[in-house]
């Protein structure tokens, strides 16, 4: 129903600004958001407040912490903390106000460090967690337990049908490019351009370059996210159990933080060297999803690295100007 009130948690967010994005574009007409400075989403009396006055149908919950490695490292109390609160007010309420229809964005952190590759949906809760964002995949593992649980107590008495999606690697517009809290592709893109337009002649990159990592362009993310809401509950459920019932989102292969070095610098134009400093830490040495239970769904990827690493630097280069 396109009159639906869809509420998106964390519209300004580089994944919730491409949901709004992607919902508009498939007609929804009756979207509802609101900034951080309107609405604390750890804050339970507002939360509250809030779903009790928009009573939306329908809720993205892609409001979170997020950053990278130093990040996680440096802020752990932080992100367990935030993500915990923001997940807990906007699931519980969103109940209390009758909402039957709700999709959780997750993170590839949420497998164990050394996870089979390509790191399935069953590998959850397999193993030891990457170190470095422990608490951050705490929060994310959840929220999805938190979902689960809401279906099976609440799904035949109220109807509840909460979902969650696990995304790769994210990247694309709106993405944070801050120098020291931000993702590998932002960060690149950001020291490659700084690079270009000083003319270093040598870019150094964290780590050795040999782990592998997966990445997503975000409005890829965004339409999957709306395809899995918009799945038949029937079909859903026949591709999911009630306690695994989170869904992975890749774009089908990965590359060595290496490769991903060489791309990222030919999208920036960047000519000088690239070379690794070893002392510093490379995290897991491979995060691959599998994305094999949404691809027979019947979704899968179309943005290449190359083109979508193009486009986000296309939009970074015109806010620098």
């Amino acid at each position: 129903d396109l009159n639906h009130k869809i509420y998106v948690a964390g519209h300004r967010g580089m994944v919730g600004s491409a949901i709004v994005r992607t919902l508009q574009a498939k007609g929804y007409l009756n979207i509802v958001t609101r900034t951080h400075a309107e609405l604390d989403l750890t804050n339970q009396a507002a939360v509250q407040a809030f779903f009790g006055q928009e009573k939306p149908d329908q809720v993205y919950l892609a409001a979170a912490k997020v950053g990278g490695i130093h990040a996680n490292n440096t802020y752990p109390a932080e992100f367990i903390y935030d993500n915990l609160m923001v997940q807990n007010n906007v699931i519980h309420q969103a109940f209390l106000s009758g909402v039957k229809k709700l999709l959780f964005l997750g993170s590839s952190c949420i497998y164990p460090k050394m996870a089979p590759q390509p790191m399935g949906e069953d590998a959850l809760l397999m193993g030891k967690l990457e170190p470095t964002n422990e608490p951050y995949a705490i929060a994310k593992i959840a929220g999805i337990k938190m979902c689960e649980s809401y279906n099976r107590q609440y799904g035949k008495s109220h109807g509840v049908d909460y979902r969650s999606v696990m995304p790769t690697n994210l990247y694309g517009p709106g993405d944070n490019y801050h120098p020291e809290n931000s993702h590998v592709i932002p960060a690149l893109i950001r020291r490659f351009h700084e690079a270009k337009v000083t003319g270093a002649p040598e870019v150094v990159i964290w780590g050795t370059g040999t782990p592998k990592r997966e990445f997503l362009y975000v409005d890829d993310m965004a339409a999957a996210s709306v395809f899995v809401m918009e799945l038949d509950k029937g079909i859903y459920d026949e591709h999911t159990s009630p306690m695994e019932s989170h869904i992975n989102v890749g774009y089908g292969s990965d590359v060595t933080i290496a490769e991903l070095a060489d791309t990222v610098g030919r999208a920036v134009g960047y000519q000088g060297r690239i070379s690794f400093d070893a002392s510093k830490p490379d995290g897991a040495p491979r995060k691959w999803m599998d994305s094999s239970r949404l691809n027979k769904l019947g979704w899968k990827a179309s943005v290449c690295l190359e083109i979508g690493l193009q486009k986000t630097y296309g939009e970074f280069a015109q806010a620098e100007c």
